[in-house]
């Protein structure tokens, strides 16, 4: 089978320039007009490669990397082997990072399906919809009337525009992407399968049965968001949901109408956040979170990943558990049961051999 490479490299760098973007000092004896023809992991990182370390956990492949240089942070430089140069950053994933959207523009965001320019045949796109120059549109995809896409944006195949929708600039959404009842700012990345604008989940219940709430909101998404695989963000009831600048969700997250998000939070997968909830700027909140509704998680707070969340949380709070409540008191909590749990074994063991 012929080998793919899906991610070709675009250039390479030497290693002034990377030192350059770490903002770290060469050694006198080295080169700095040599190649970097690749980056790789420390294990496997070969002598013309850059690898990056910045984990307590890799140490050991650390001293034992063949890497041509290394961005490493303060606390491990001592540890680089003498045949590789440490570039030293205090933010050296983040500089690896930087050096890997350099390498590889391609993997930044999903490209087109069809490697197409323009509005692609087998696309539909209605007649009153407005397109700035240098839309995309993929085959198969729909777009409503009276939507407007804005220039350098890709609308990935089967995807679904309706009507009204506005979306801004150098925005890609990737196949089977259905975007209601929103309006999408620029640079907005929207993963396959994400669905913006559909109903919120409200019903009037009753003894005569669950009367439907008419969802009229909208979803307001605002500048480089982005949005994982198969994530959810309904609309509002009566007002707007809102999803604010930079902020990343991952695949498979529900996000109920009505919720505030704030700006450059970080929400992990398979998070749900139930309806008229907010989030403010900068929170993190961790992997198979459940957020009840009506709540507010406060700026810069983090919610440890499996944690329910069933009331207010402060802002810059660390909070863990079910029910989550602050890191110190669910961290005392699980150890006095290990103390309470180990007391009772010991019991058994002495009545058994009495």
């Amino acid at each position: 089978m012929t080998e793919t490479n899906f991610f070709p490299q675009s250039q390479t760098l030497n290693l002034r320039q990377v030192a350059e973007m770490a903002n770290a000092k060469l050694p006198d004896d080295v080169d700095g007009e040599f190649l970097l023809r690749g980056v790789a992991p420390l294990e496997s990182a070969g002598p013309d490669d850059l690898a990056y370390m910045d984990n307590p956990a890799y140490v050991g492949a650390l001293a034992a990397t063949r890497a041509a240089a290394c961005l490493v942070t303060p606390r491990y430089a001592a540890k680089v082997p003498a045949h590789t140069v440490a570039l030293v950053t205090p933010q050296a994933y983040r500089v690896f990072a930087q050096v890997l959207g350099l390498l590889f523009p391609s993997a930044l965001r999903p490209e087109s399906s069809f490697a197409s320019t323009g509005i692609s045949p087998g696309s539909f796109v209605h007649p009153l919809a407005r397109l700035e120059h240098g839309v995309r549109v993929d085959p198969g995809a729909v777009i409503g009337p009276h939507a407007e896409i804005g220039s350098g944006t890709l609308i990935g195949a089967h995807s679904v525009i309706g009507p009204n929708v506005k979306i801004g600039r150098d925005c890609t959404l990737a196949p089977h992407v259905t975007v209601s009842h929103a309006f999408i700012g620029n640079r907005v990345i929207l993963h396959p399968g994400v669905r913006i604008g559909q109903d919120g989940f409200g019903f009037a219940m009753g003894p005569q049965g669950h009367l439907k709430v008419p969802q009229v909101g909208r979803v307001i998404i605002q500048d480089d968001v982005e949005i994982g695989a198969n994530s959810t963000v309904d609309r509002g009831a009566s007002r707007d949901t809102v999803i604010g600048e930079g902020t990343k969700i991952d695949n498979l997250v529900q996000i109920a109408h009505n919720v505030v998000i704030g700006r450059h939070c970080v929400i992990v997968a398979q998070v749900g956040i139930a309806g008229s909830t907010t989030v403010e700027d900068f929170a993190a909140i961790g992997g198979q979170v459940a957020v009840k509704g009506h709540v507010r998680i406060g700026m810069g707070a983090q919610i440890a990943a499996t944690s329910g969340v069933n009331g207010d949380v402060p802002a810059g709070a660390r909070w863990g558990g079910i029910p989550a409540r602050p890191m110190r008191e669910w961290f005392r909590e699980i150890t006095a049961l290990k103390k309470l749990a180990s007391q009772g074994d010991s019991a058994k063991d002495d009545d058994a051999s009495s």
